[in-house]
């Protein structure tokens, strides 16, 4: 607004001609007839046309992906990375980091209306606990789809974690899981944290009371540390191993899922 008061000054009071005022300016011509045509007292803006970007053309792709992805169980969605090669594989060749950007834009305005909670974070001293859970996944072994149980057991303060697959979720199953987890991690943390799982708890009652399963008492005499339950559909009170279970199923199993194995054991 400044420079525009100082041209009309210039060419109204001062008597100066247009290719005088834009040679003392350094404006050109068209912009100092412009601004002495246009209505006074109105600010001159500048309007930047945006040029496309890389990713404009697939937009409508990315936007489908997402919004399908949105209505399927978390395990099952697409990464930003599984997402960007899909599209570099449709002719894109754009940066990754405008997709996510794209995508993060995208899912904060899905989210915005969506009600927040607040979660204290969890802190563990080094020898202190681990968090042990299950998880399904699905590869393809002689020629058929079938269902492995994977046991996930992560130490809480160094996040050092052992995956071992096995073709059900018994007794047997979770004894050797815990066994060969402490063998390989050198170690046995004081306190092992834990969802209700059949395997461990017959019973739960109100509160933190539980009827815990006789052979889950047994190991857990024999390793000495002690059992801690969570609460009923909450989840985040072992946040750090459901987090592991998310990101090995991005890094291994989806990719997994794409191979084919002749036995349960070449799998492995």
């Amino acid at each position: 607004m400044e420079l525009l008061g100082k041209v009309r000054r210039m060419h109204y009071r001062d008597g100066l001609s247009r290719s005088e005022i834009a040679r003392r300016t350094g404006l050109s011509r068209n912009t100092v007839k412009k601004w002495l045509t246009a209505p006074e007292a109105v600010e001159p803006r500048y309007r930047r046309l945006q040029a496309p970007g890389k990713l404009d053309p697939f937009h409508g792709a990315l936007l489908q992906a997402l919004e399908a992805d949105a209505r399927r169980p978390k395990r099952d969605r697409r990464t930003a990375k599984a997402l960007y090669a899909e599209l570099k594989s449709q002719g894109y060749a754009g940066g990754y980091t405008v997709l996510t950007d794209f995508i993060r834009h995208w899912r904060e305005q899905a989210g915005a209306n969506a009600p927040t909670r607040a979660f204290v974070p969890l802190r563990f001293e080094l020898g202190e606990a681990f968090q042990f859970d299950w998880s399904e996944e699905r590869l393809v072994i002689g020629g058929v789809w079938r269902k492995l149980l994977v046991a996930h057991l992560k130490l809480c303060a160094s996040r050092a974690f052992v995956l071992i697959a096995y073709p059900s979720q018994s007794h047997e199953m979770l004894f050797d899981a815990h066994t060969r987890s402490f063998q390989a991690l050198g170690g046995i943390p004081r306190r092992g944290i834990y969802d209700n799982m059949k395997t461990a708890v017959d019973k739960v009652k109100k509160g933190k009371g539980r009827v815990v399963n006789a052979r889950f008492s047994a190991l857990c005499s024999h390793y000495l540390f002690d059992p801690d339950f969570c609460n009923v559909a909450s989840g985040w009170e072992k946040g750090v191993v459901e987090k592991n279970v998310q990101d090995s199923r991005r890094r291994i199993w989806q990719e997994a899922g794409t191979l084919r194995f002749g036995s349960f054991a070449e799998s492995l």
